[in-house]
Order: structure tokens, then C-alpha cells, then sequence
């Protein structure tokens, strides 16, 4: 057995997504382990590469992880034969522009979502990947998630029976940043002409996890709000919050199946966790959260009557079983990244493709649609490569 490097050019890496899920719990995680294993027994040794503004910056996470190589020439991290993958997870206004200067270098490229601003921008990347030959993929990490694997496993035993409904509750309160608590994202997420905004930030998610758990998203209804228009930003300033904070989306799903999933930097949080999914069948339904999962089978299900003349005698809660954690589960960026390295390198299977992010693009920009003209959007199927 051969422990074989491969360079990986890391971009976006002092934000908090690309810093802690990406950086730390992913390519450092999997340098720690020993690599990851390939199908012949080798062993393959991510050895990144630190790209940024901020030499300073990136160079202080270097020395703090261990990580031999950071730059600032973008340009010469492309042209080094040493470097064999690129990763941004830094804005999406960036990342058109800095996946197509990786794609014409011949890296193969994976990223954050969502991909680009628009569905034009989307595709273009996708096909220039495709005419160069380079592997590419997105982030789709919400399907590795323990309680979207769970939610899996309940459908593929049959669980449910036939899948109604799929009801979906994401957000938190994020602090206006002028009262004394600082807020907890950063500003450009709620500035329009910054790529800010939750539909686009999340329905690229919602779409990718409702293609892939339920049924291929036929329709969508949405409505967006900026319910807070004024916050503080890093610096201390106040500033015109004109993105959508909020979004409100129903979707039809193949099948006949109807989602709702409610998505808001506006809101507190009274339930199990910052996101939870139920999923109602004929024969059961389950709750998940990031981590749990809870299911109530048809024989369980109590039989509650409406009595509005005295207090509810149910403890609903207590109705439901949790679903035993019957194998590990990895981080999830993790477990892409590595099915991504193996793509790469023995060409694996892999379905996660910048064409697939694509579809994520389109669906904010029909969610968008449909908030401006207040009417349902048919989303017609992509054009295959």
C-alpha cells in the first residue's frame, strides 16, 4: 500500500463555513486519519494549499494547523502541476469567475453553494467543465447529515408508506448587532448588491434535499420579506438590510407529494434544533433534526378529539420513538469531501456535479419569480449535459 499526495488549492477559507466544516473537520480531519482509502488500499494525502487576501491571516491558520503552503497568487497556486484541485468556498459573487480560471488551468473543481447568482452563470460554468474534461462538484453536504440518513433509511424500509407531506422549519434569531450583542453573520448576507438574501442562500439546499429524500421539486410558490431593514455591521456601522432575511416556500413534488419549508434570520427557536423536517406518510411519520430523528408508525398514533373547553390530556411529545443511532456517522462535509477525492482520482461514483448545483441556482431565481409576480412557478427539468 502507497500513500499518494494530492494538492488542493483552498479558497474561502477564513470565513466560518470554509474555515471550520471545510479546513479543519474535513482535509485536516482526513490528513489526521491517514488519508483516505482507495478501492486498490492506498492511501490518498490531501495537501492544501491556502489561498487569500490576507496573507497574515491565512498564514496565522497555517501555522496553527500545521498546513506547509499559503499564498496570495491565485495564479501561481493554478499554474503549480503539484495542485490538482480547486476549492472555493468563499462569496458567490466570486465564484464564477474564480471556478473558470481554475477549470481553463485543468483543476478539477469543487465548491460551496450556491454556485453563481444566476442560472445563465450556473450553466456556463457547468458546460465550460465539461468541454475542459475536469471532474466537478458542490457542496451538498445536508444529505450526509445523521437526521436526513435517518429519514433515508425510514424511506427506503418503507416506512412511511405513501409520503403526504414533507413540512420543513430553518432559522434562528440573528441579532440586529445595535443593542450590545453583535450579530452572529456577516453583513453581506442581508446587502442585495452583495449576493445576500435567504433565497438564495437556502433554497439551493432545500432543493437538492427535496430532489433526493422525496421526489424532483414540479413547482414552487414562495414569498419573501425583509423583516429587520436596518442592522450594524463588523465595523460598527449601521446599514440598510435590503436582502430577503425571511422566506415562506411551498413546493409540488413529483409524485404529488407537497412541501412547505418555512427559512428565517428572523425568528427564535422553539423546537428540537435550528432546522427540523417532518415527513408524513400513510403509514408513519418522522422528525428530524441535524443529529436525531423521532417516528410515530399508524399502530402509535394517538387519537386526539378537539375539546377547546379544557386543557389538551395528550402529551404529545412522549408519542414519539427515537430512531437508534445503529451505525457512526461522520461529519458530513467530511464524508463528501472524501467521496469527491475518490471521484477525482479513481473516478468513483459521484452525482453532486456543478449541472446538479445548477439546479439549485434555478430554483432561487423561480422563488424570486414567484415572489415578485405572487403566483406558483412550474420548474422545467434542465437540459442534460
Amino acid at each position: 500500500m502507497a500513500t499518494k499526495p494530492i494538492g488542493i488549492i483552498m479558497h474561502g477559507i477564513t470565513g466560518r463555513m470554509g474555515y471550520n466544516q471545510h479546513l479543519v473537520r474535513s482535509i485536516l480531519a482526513i490528513r489526521d486519519q491517514g488519508g483516505v482509502l482507495l478501492a486498490n488500499g492506498d492511501r490518498l494525502m490531501p495537501e492544501p494549499t491556502l489561498v487569500g487576501r490576507n496573507a497574515e491571516k491565512i498564514a496565522e491558520i497555517a501555522r496553527e494547523h500545521g498546513v506547509a503552503k499559503t499564498t496570495t497568487d491565485l495564479d501561481g497556486a493554478l499554474a503549480d502541476p503539484n495542485n490538482t484541485i480547486f476549492f472555493d468556498a468563499g462569496s458567490t459573487q466570486m465564484r464564477v469567475a474564480l471556478l473558470e480560471r481554475a477549470i481553463a488551468a485543468g483543476k478539477h473543481v469543487y465548491c460551496e453553494k450556491p454556485i453563481s447568482e444566476t442560472l445563465d452563470e450556473a450553466l456556463s460554468v457547468a458546460a465550460s467543465a465539461e468541454r475542459r474534461g475536469v471532474k466537478n462538484g458542490v457542496v451538498q453536504d445536508k444529505l450526509f447529515l445523521p437526521g436526513l440518513r435517518k429519514i433515508a433509511m425510514l424511506r427506503d424500509s418503507g416506512f412511511f408508506g405513501k409520503i403526504l407531506s414533507v413540512r420543513g422549519e430553518f432559522g434562528y434569531w440573528v441579532f440586529e448587532g445595535d443593542w450590545g450583542v453583535k450579530a452572529q453573520r456577516p453583513s453581506w448576507n442581508y446587502r442585495k448588491a452583495e449576493g445576500g438574501g435567504m433565497i438564495l442562500d437556502m433554497l439551493p439546499h432545500w432543493r437538492y434535499v427535496l430532489d433526493n429524500l422525496f421526489g424532483e421539486v414540479k413547482a414552487v410558490s414562495c414569498y419573501g420579506a425583509t423583516h429587520i431593514p436596518s442592522r450594524v455591521d463588523e465595523n460598527g456601522k449601521t446599514y440598510v438590510a435590503d436582502a430577503d432575511d425571511s422566506a415562506y416556500a411551498t413546493f409540488e413534488l413529483e409524485g404529488g407529494i407537497v412541501a412547505h419549508i418555512n427559512s428565517s434570520w428572523a425568528v427564535r427557536v422553539r423546537r428540537d434544533d435550528l432546522v427540523t423536517f417532518q415527513v408524513d406518510g400513510t403509514h408513519g411519520s418522522a422528525v428530524c433534526g441535524l443529529m436525531r430523528c423521532f417516528t410515530q408508525h399508524r399502530v402509535n398514533t394517538p387519537k386526539p378529539v378537539w375539546n377547546p373547553d379544557q386543557p389538551q390530556t395528550i402529551d404529545f411529545f412522549n408519542t414519539w420513538d427515537e430512531v437508534p443511532d445503529t451505525q457512526p456517522f461522520d461529519n458530513g462535509f467530511k464524508v463528501q469531501w472524501e467521496d469527491f477525492l475518490r471521484h477525482v482520482v479513481e473516478d468513483a461514483p459521484w452525482r453532486f456535479t456543478l449541472r446538479e448545483g445548477a439546479k439549485g441556482v434555478q430554483l432561487a431565481e423561480l422563488a424570486q419569480k414567484s415572489w415578485v409576480e405572487r403566483r406558483w412557478i412550474d420548474v422545467p427539468a434542465l437540459a442534460a449535459r
